[in-house]
This record gives structure tokens, sequence and C-alpha cells, in this order.
């Protein structure tokens, strides 16, 4: 599968079509992220470890908010949230005026967890990108720019294209 068949038309780099294939990346960037999470995630499965990254990224949550960001059912959310708390790395806080509602924090001690994790993962991929020629090393600081836009690209946004 090329980035043609993908998107309708040819990519728009002055490289023919068929020097982008979207399968290839595809597959290359999952491998690579399965590598990087190949490490001890502190008791957590990826779906909470990535509930918790949001609630340190947007802030103190709403529990449905957080379900919505992460596409989650609430049953699965009251389980996460509650290895979270077990864990220390959230707290649950009420919602003034509304005795239904809570929303969820990150503690320091789920700062802590991720800055360990993240720590791991970039001298994991320093020393793999030691491995490369120069010219490798080269042609993947140019493609940096490309890949943070495709890692940000939110594809239901058209500006975001």
């Amino acid at each position: 599968m090329t980035a043609r068949s993908v998107t309708g038309s040819p990519p728009a780099t002055g490289l023919p079509e068929s020097a982008i294939d979207a399968a290839r990346l595809r597959v290359a960037i999952a491998r690579l992220s399965r590598w990087l999470r190949r490490h001890e995630l502190a008791g957590l499965t990826p779906t909470q470890l990535s509930a918790l990254s949001t609630v340190e990224r947007a802030g103190p949550l709403r529990l449905g908010d957080l379900a919505a960001a992460e596409g989650i059912a609430p049953s699965t959310l009251t389980r996460l949230v509650t290895a979270l708390e077990e864990r220390g790395y959230v707290v649950r806080q009420p919602v003034p005026g509304d005795a239904r509602a809570s929303t969820m924090a990150i503690t320091t001690a789920g700062h802590e967890m991720l800055e360990m994790l993240r720590r791991e993962s970039t001298t994991r991929l320093a020393e793999s990108l030691s491995t490369l020629s120069p010219g490798q090393l080269h042609a993947l600081a140019e493609a940096l720019p490309a890949l943070e836009q495709l890692a940000n690209a939110d594809p239901r946004d058209p500006r975001s294209r």
C-alpha cells in the first residue's frame, strides 16, 4: 500500500509514490513503539499508562471526560481508576456542587513514575540510535518534523492535515 492508495493522490514530496510505503511505515512505527514499551511498566497495563499520561497532560479531569479522551467504557474506567488509585498514582477529588461527580488528578508518585518510564525509553532509544550510520541518522533527523506532524494529526480534524 502506497501513500497514493491511502490518500487518493501522490504524496506532495517530489518523490515517486512508491518511495513512501504507508504499510511499511505503519509496521515500523508499531514495532518501534512496542520495543520502547518493553520495560517494566510500574505494574500498569498500556491502557492504564495511557490514561495516567492523559491525566498528567490535561490536568484534573472528570471521569467521563477521561473515558471519552481514552475511548473506553465507563465500566472499564472504574477498574482503571481504582488500579491507579491503589498504586498511589492518582487521587479522586469531589466536584464542588455535584455530589455524584469527581475528578481524577495525578499525584507526585504518578508524575515520578511517568518520568522514570520516559527516561528509560529515551535511554533505550538513544542506545539504539548509536547503531545507525551517519547517513541514517541524518535521514531520521530530516524526517522528524514530518513524523511529529503525523503524530499530532487528528484524522477527524481537517485543519491537522
